[in-house]
């Protein structure tokens, strides 16, 4: 099924695309179970986008709650291939302000027990991971950014925490002499799922507050609330910008995460595995079954 090429991921404050026309709904199961509410799927600036916030309607999920194998496998299903990450975050940094936009190129996974893996069940399969995110698709957000008058910051360092509290003082202050720019709570397991399912993968970070370290500001859910809501506009017409933008045809490589990454022998892979990953092994040359 082809129903979208792009995809987006609402996050905090996103959980809906107005914009969006001549809709269509899509309630899909997965092998993974249901994924976190209905996908819509539109057309938006020409293109057909599949949007699904992934807290649900209502924000009914917590971080930890999240059904990301199945957010992912539904989209691939409707066969998206450029996956734009909407996300709350916090700064760890003076020069990133709320308001700002950040667009992240790097990871640091201090989750607990979130499904890390598409494999297991009698495949085994190992992906190239140490640059996360689709620099072309990065690039294209950096431009639709400007275009719209945003203020962004390329590049950077996410960690990503298990929530749903905040972070402690003492934690706050060690992620920064890491190196880390900002905070969050959902990208991680999304960005690996997206790179085994072949997808283009960047996110597109709405700065909310300084995280705690900065304690000259205090961080709650109502300023975090209402910084979100002015920037749901934004968002928006970053969005649609950037899907104007996105070429048909890209050269990034991730369509191939899983050219060579399998190391089962195809001859033992159970029939059952074999179709749960069906429509990420449907991919070039070099993957299972071809």
């Amino acid at each position: 099924m082809t129903e979208a090429s792009i995809g987006v991921l609402g996050g905090s404050g996103l959980y809906q695309m107005p914009e969006l026309t001549d809709l269509r709904t899509h309630d899909l199961s997965t092998p993974f179970g249901r994924p976190s509410d209905e996908i819509v799927v539109g057309s938006l600036a020409g293109r057909r986008v599949a949007f699904l916030p992934r807290h649900g309607k209502g924000h009914r999920l917590l971080p930890s709650e999240i059904p990301y194998l199945a957010n992912i496998h539904a989209l691939r299903q409707l066969g998206v291939q450029h996956l734009i990450s909407v996300s709350a975050v916090g700064s760890m940094r003076e020069s990133i302000a709320p308001g700002h936009l950040c667009l992240p190129d790097q990871f640091i996974d201090l989750t607990q027990g979130r499904p890390r893996t598409f494999f297991g069940g009698g495949i085994a399969g190992h992906i190239p991971f140490n640059k996360p995110v689709c620099a072309d698709l990065a690039a294209v957000l950096e431009r639709a950014g400007q275009q719209a008058g945003a203020v962004v910051h390329p590049g950077g360092t996410y960690v990503c925490i298990e929530g749903p509290q905040f972070s402690t003082l003492a934690e706050s202050r060690l992620y920064r002499t890491w190196g880390a720019d900002v905070i969050g709570m959902t990208n991680l397991p999304e960005a690996r799922l997206a790179r085994e399912a072949g997808m283009c993968y960047a996110t597109l970070a709405l700065v909310t507050d300084y995280d705690c370290w900065n304690e000259s500001v205090a961080v709650s859910v109502e300023q975090i609330i209402r910084v979100l809501r002015q920037n749901a506009g934004l968002a928006q017409e970053i969005i649609r910008r950037a899907v104007a933008l996105i070429p048909d045809e890209t050269a990034c490589g991730c369509a191939n995460a899983l050219a060579h990454a399998v190391v089962t022998d195809p001859a033992v892979i159970p029939d059952e595995t074999r179709r749960r990953l069906e429509p990420l092994l449907e991919r070039p040359a070099g993957m299972v079954g071809a």
